[in-house]
């Protein structure tokens, strides 16, 4: 590998904007914000949403029903005989 040309990577804390949950991967991202996790000072990134607040995630979320595609054939061609089985 040629040396100098790669990103930094290295453990960053993600930060949700919603429920201040913290957790800790690792990234390339450039941050100027610092935050102590687990004893020890990490680079921060706040995030407006994550799994922690995401609707999907936390069973809040609202579906709608839709019909299908089977049922949108079986309406439009009922009139002419076709059936998709």
């Amino acid at each position: 590998m040629k040396a100098n040309i790669h990103p930094n990577y290295r453990p960053v804390v993600f930060i949700d904007a919603a429920t201040g949950k913290k957790f800790l991967s690792a990234s390339t991202v450039e941050t100027e914000t610092t935050v102590e996790f687990d004893g020890q000072e990490y680079p921060s990134v706040r995030m407006d949403i994550t799994s922690d607040s995401h609707p999907f995630y936390t069973g809040k979320q609202k579906f709608t029903q839709a019909d299908g595609a089977v049922d949108k054939f079986n309406k439009k061609f009922a009139n002419f005989g076709f059936k998709n089985k």
